[in-house]
Parts: structure tokens; sequence; C-alpha cells
């Protein structure tokens, strides 16, 4: 029995100096999988359509992206786009964060350097799905920096490549911000604690330059540069504070703040908005804290006492004065979007333009399940463990998860911040429990009973440190070893709950897998500006509706016209049909949306007079009441009469609602029934029968058949309409004797 024993513990000796000696190679293969699992997994959307921008924004970044390429930067930072917010124009350079078109121009001029002709569509289109895989390296790097075990950055790297949150902003044609500042989030994060962790001025310059980036980048950098100063001022409530974190935090607050105004769209905001009032704070509150601690080792206690008050007293003063003396006199002040996270009623009662967009939404749980599904699982897990092992990694991890679950739930938007913290947070709950018991499963086939030397990994030894002990002893490689007897392992649990506890795990992962490879697959990887839906007998049908009429309008529309529609479509409008519009998604002039919300919510005749004074000469609005199409402008027709009167007090709500209900059938309001939105929307509609079943003029969204009074439209003339009757271009008719301004001849 000896023999056989000896010749097992060669055996597993071997095995696992072998594993030891492989341990690097099989880390770098399992990333370079994921990396490509990440990939892969995007671009569904390229294999079911084909290779285009989506959504509505990103045409817009795509557009300026273009400019940059051809142009060069000088162009970029100076373009005045006139086909935007006519008749007002828009500074582009100014008013974008640039980080994205940069990258994107980067990776266009090293393809062509290296003799791959790539397009800049193409380069777009692909980005945000070779990001993913940086990303998911970088959260490797995090997790592993937090826990300093590579098991949990593993298992981190795996669940963020295919976590539904992110796969959402970043499939393949979503070229949208999010696709690349995620990467910069993670990347900030993980520098961010390698200099708390080493207390060294590179590594801190280095967590600032990728903060840089990451503000070039996303306007979600004010979730970095609130909870770092957070997490500083908690260890010097926790007592944890120390030179390290205080190097750290000097050079990253100074050096980011610095390199953060070199944005033009943020630049003195930096010292101007509430939203960095807390870096700042807590910046002269390490300073005062590091004071008092110098004078504890100078002065006698009773002096020390005496100073602290002092110091206490007048710095709370001080900064009380300046805080109110900035908000009085306008100095300082909380955005809209901030607001809506401290509060989340202030956007539906003061900004409804904030509310009226769906991603603005509170989340509910429907939504953290679609978006992160079994991770909710083992993030608890997660922030267990960060509760018994305090480690400056572990206390940060535990901070990101709670602050992201508040900013997501407030606001639907915020899951993709949250994305990362439940991904490493699941990590390490996954690791920790799969570990404990594949150990007990290997306790049960090789018992230890000798006395033996247990190597105590580097992260005990750290949360040891924090904890006040110092006993431990160094040793080779980094690691302490301490000699104690072993009967057996510490976490022993018996075979059978082992073994079924790793298959109902196991499931659980597949389960995910499988849901993320589903909602990439289905929910995420079809571009708005084309639809997919079933034939009778079950074929795959194609609905290009929108690149039908934007490509009529570019084709049939004079290059000097300009198009009146919802802000929604406007960055659209621009990319494809390639025509001025009165709006589009950057909504940062309000009255001229409430503007173009009141032409369409008043009578024909009134909006008719709005539409010529904005020099509109056709109007486009989305109908989806024939192809079940329910993201229609007369679903978004409440929110267009909310903005409205936010401006204008002639338009009222109440007096579109027919006993409290929203109804376009005979028993709606005769304010909505002579509405322009309402008479656009349904104009000929009452000859439409889509089966016996439904009486004519069925709207399939609203569930209900319209008036059956025709409408006739005097001032608009219905130029086009698509083959589903989503998109419906008219013509704003021309008064009689009066010559067009732009063309110069009479109409």
């Amino acid at each position: 029995m000896d023999d056989k024993r000896i010749h097992s513990e060669k055996s597993y000796g071997l095995l696992k100096s072998f594993g030891i000696s492989m341990k690097p190679t099989i880390q770098l293969t399992i990333l370079l999988l994921v990396w490509l699992l990440g990939f892969f997994i995007r671009i569904f959307s390229v294999i079911r359509y084909e290779s285009i921008i989506h959504e509505f924004d990103p045409w817009f970044n795509y557009r300026v992206t273009k400019v940059l390429v051809e142009h060069g930067p000088y162009k970029f930072w100076n373009w005045y786009d006139h086909e935007s917010w006519h008749p007002l124009g828009r500074p582009v350079g100014p008013t974008v964060f640039p980080g994205l078109m940069a990258t994107a121009g980067l990776f266009h001029w090293c393809a062509h350097m290296i003799g791959f002709p790539v397009d800049i569509r193409n380069v777009c289109v692909f980005i945000a799905p070779v990001f993913s895989g940086f990303c998911a390296a970088t959260t490797y790097l995090f997790a592993k920096e937090c826990t300093h075990r590579e098991g949990p950055g593993l298992f981190s790297a795996i669940f963020i490549a295919i976590v539904p949150s992110y796969i959402s902003r970043s499939v393949a044609g979503s070229y949208d911000n999010e696709g690349v500042s995620i990467f910069a989030l993670v990347l900030v994060f993980y520098l961010w604690i390698k200099a708390v962790n080493t207390g060294s001025i590179l590594w801190a310059m280095a967590c600032s330059l990728s903060y840089f980036y990451m503000v070039a980048a996303w306007g979600g950098y004010s979730f970095i540069i609130n909870i770092i100063p957070i997490y500083v001022l908690g260890l010097i409530f926790i007592k944890k504070f120390n030179m390290k974190v205080y190097i750290a935090y000097s050079v990253f607050y100074a050096m980011g703040s610095l390199l953060a105004m070199q944005i033009q769209f943020v630049n003195l905001a930096v010292v101007k908005s509430s939203e960095h009032l807390a870096s700042h704070g807590v910046f002269f509150i390490v300073q005062g804290y590091v004071l008092v601690q110098w004078l504890r080792q100078k002065v006698t206690k009773e002096q020390f006492e005496k100073y602290s008050k002092l110091i206490l007293t007048y710095t709370t003063i001080a900064f009380a004065l300046v805080f109110v003396y900035a908000s009085l006199t306008g100095l300082t002040k909380w955005s809209g979007r901030s607001m809506t996270l401290l509060d989340p009623t202030y956007a539906k009662k003061y900004i409804p333009i904030i509310a009226s967009v769906s991603e603005h939404q509170p989340a509910t749980w429907s939504s953290f399940y679609m978006d992160v599904n079994a991770l909710v699982i083992f993030m608890p897990i997660g922030l267990y463990f960060c509760y018994i092992r305090p480690t400056y990694g572990m206390l940060f991890c535990a901070l990101y998860g709670v602050f992201s679950v508040y900013f997501a739930c407030v606001m639907i938007r915020l899951m993709l911040v949250f994305a990362p913290a439940c991904c490493v947070l699941a990590g390490i709950g996954a690791s920790e429990v799969v570990t404990r018991l594949t150990k007990s499963l290997k306790q049960t086939f090789i018992e230890e009973n000798d006395e033996q030397l247990e190597p105590i990994e580097e992260e005990e030894k750290e949360a040891s440190e924090v904890k006040g002990n110092k006993k431990s002893k160094k040793g080779k490689k980094g690691k302490k070893y301490q000699q104690k007897k072993v009967a057996t392992i510490v976490h022993k649990y018996p075979f059978i709950s082992s073994v079924v506890l790793l298959c109902v795990i196991g499931y659980i992962l597949c389960s995910y897998v499988f849901h993320s490879t589903w909602t990439a697959a289905e929910a995420y990887s079809s571009p708005s500006i084309i639809m997919a839906s079933r034939g009778p007998t079950g074929e795959k049908v194609l609905i290009d509706d929108y690149r039908e009429a934007y490509d009529w309008i570019r084709q049939n529309t004079d290059p000097a016209d300009k198009i009146m529609s919802w802000w929604d479509y406007g960055y659209q409008i621009t990319g494809m049909a390639n025509r001025t519009v009165l709006a589009d998604g950057n909504t940062w002039n309000n009255t001229h949306i409430a503007t173009i919300g009141k032409a369409f919510a008043s009578t024909e005749e009134e909006g008719y007079k709005i539409a010529r004074h904005l020099d509109a000469d056709y109007v486009l609005i989305i109908f989806g009441g024939l192809s079940y199409y329910s993201g229609d402008d007369v679903s978004k027709f409440i929110w267009m009469i909310r903005i409205a009167q936010g401006v204008y007090p002639e338009i009222v709500e109440s007096s579109y609602f027919a006993n409290g209900q929203y109804r376009v059938d005979a028993q709606a309001t005769d304010t909505m029934k002579n509405s322009l939105m309402y008479r656009l929307a349904y104009h000929r509609y009452n000859e439409v029968r889509m089966s016996y079943q439904h009486p004519a003029g069925f709207d399939t969204v609203r569930n209900m058949a319209i008036d059956p009074t025709p409408i006739k439209l005097k001032y608009f003339t219905e130029v086009y309409t698509t083959n589903r009757w989503i998109l419906r271009v008219y013509k704003v008719n021309k008064d009689p004797n009066r010559e067009d301004p732009v063309k110069g001849s009479l109409i």
C-alpha cells in the first residue's frame, strides 16, 4: 500500500510540475480563444444581414469619421456642419467625443500602412467586435490584480466576452462610443488598482493616460471621476489609507484633470461641473489628512488635538462657502442626466426630452435577466468573498459593484457600466466556488496527513497586512511559507455534494453561454434600418423600408431641400439621404426640438406655418400601423406633446387623451384627430384593409380601427410611401407667387 501511495504521489507531483510549467501557455491560449469567441459572437449581424452601420447615432459617428479620414484632423476640428440643425448648423469639433473617430482613423491608417486597403466603413463596422477582445483581456488583468489569482481573471474574461449587456453596444455595425469606452473603463480601473497596490507614480500616470482616452471616448467618464474619489474617501474612514493610495490619487487627480481639459467638449467643465466636485473635494481632504498625520508626529498630543480641530473647522467652512457660492452664482451645476441619476423622477418632471429616450428609463428585473442572465447568481457570492478578504482590490470591486447596481437600476443605459462589475464579481464568486469544490474532490483521492509546508498566496498575504497581521516571513519568489500541521484540507465537502454542485454550476454556465448566443443572434444583431420577419410559409423576409425611403429622397429631391422629421431620424437622413435636417440626435437645442414637436401637435394649418417658418421642404414620418412596427412616430407622439408643452403652454397634453386614454379611433379627441401627426400618419389609411378579420383602417400597433372619415390634406402632398407604409414622405406645399430663397425661382 505504501509503494502504491508513493507511486501515486510521485505521479501527482510530476503532473503538477508539468501543469505549473504549462500554466502561462494555457492561460494565453484561453485568452486567445476568449478573444475569438467575443469577436465571432458579435458578427451575427453581418452574417444574417450585411456589413452596415446600425441604429441612429452610429451614422453620425460614421459620417464624422469619413471627414476625419478624407480631410484630416484640421478639417475635423473646424468642421461646421450645415446639414444638421437647419438653420442653426452645428460646430462638430467642439461638440463630440473624438476618441471613437480617432481610434477608427488610426486603425484605417495602420491597415493602409501594411498594404491592407480596407474601406473606412468596414473599419467602423468591425471596430467594436475587435475591442471586445481588448476588453476581455483587460478584464482578466483587472480581476487578477484585485485577487492576485488567475482563476477569477479567466472567469471574468469569459463572462464579459459574451455578456449580453456589452454585446448590445458592441455588435458589428454598432459604431457607437460605448464600443471602445467599456474597454477604456476597465483599463482605467485595472491601472488604478495597480497604482494603489504598488504606489508607483508610473502606474498612476498610466492610469491618467487611460482616463484621458476614456474622457475622449464617452461621457460616462464621470462615473470614474466619482467612484475613485469615493473609494479613497472610504479608505480614510475605515483607516486603510496609506501613502501608496496618496501617491496614486494625487497623480491621477492632477494629471487626469489636466488631460481631460484638453478635450474641447469637456474643457472647463472639469472645474465648473458638479460632476467633478467629488474629485476636487477628496483631493483637498487627502492633503489635509496627510498634513494631520505629519503633525501627529511633530507635535505633542495636546497641540495635535488643537491643530486638528482648527484644520477640520476651517476646511469644512471653506469647502461649504465655496460650494454655496459656486451653486448660487451658477459657476457649477448638475446636468440633467446627473440629476436623473440622483432623482429618477427628475427628467420626467423637468426635462421630458431626456425621459423620452428609451435607454434613459429605469431598468426592470427582466432587463437584468436579459443583459447579465446567470451572472446575478454568482455576483453576490463574489461580494461575499470581497467582504471576507478586504484587500484594496477586493474593496474596490465591491464598491464598483454596489454603485453600478444602483445606477443600472436608475437608467437602463448604465447596464453597460454595471456589466464589467458584474462579470468581475461573478468571476470571483464562480472561481472560488469551483476551486473549493475541486480541491475537496482532490482531497478525497489524495489524503494528506503528514506535516508539510503550505504556501500562502500573495493575495492572502496582502489581506493579512491590511488586517494588521505581520507575523509571516519573506520567502522565495515573493511567497510566504508557514509551518503548520494539516490533517485535512480546510474546506472539505461530501463527495456527492461536490459533484452535484459542480454539475449544477456547469449547467448554469452552459445556459449562460446559450442565452448570450441567442441574444447576440436574435435580439441585438438586427440593425434598426433593416428588419426581418417570417412569411406565410416560414421563409425569412427582410424589411428594408428605411433605406428604400432614404434612397428615394436622395434621388428625387434637390440637394438643397430640408427635411423635417422627429429628431431620432436626423442622423440617418444626413448619413444615407445626404439631405439637410432640422434636428438630430445631438438634442442640444431643446427649444428647436420643441418647435418641431409643436408643429406635429398642432393643426395642419398651424403645422404648415411652422414648417414654412423652419424652411422645411419635406416632412418624413414613421408609421407602423400596417406592419406591426411599434416604434413609430404615433407611439412617440405623446413625448412630442410633452416636450412641446414645456416650451409652448398652448400645447396641453390632456387634450390629446380621451377619458384619460391614448386613442386613435373614432373616440379620439378632436385635438388628436386634427393634429398634423395624426393626419399625416393615417392619410389614405382608411382605404387599407389587412384581412377579412379586420375592418378598414385597422392599426395593428394600437389595436383599433381609425375614424373612417377620409383625411384630405390641404397644405401637404404625399409624394412617397414605402412598400409596408413604414416611412411616409410629404412635400410641403409652397405659397403661390412666392420666390424660393434657395433656388431663386418662382414656385
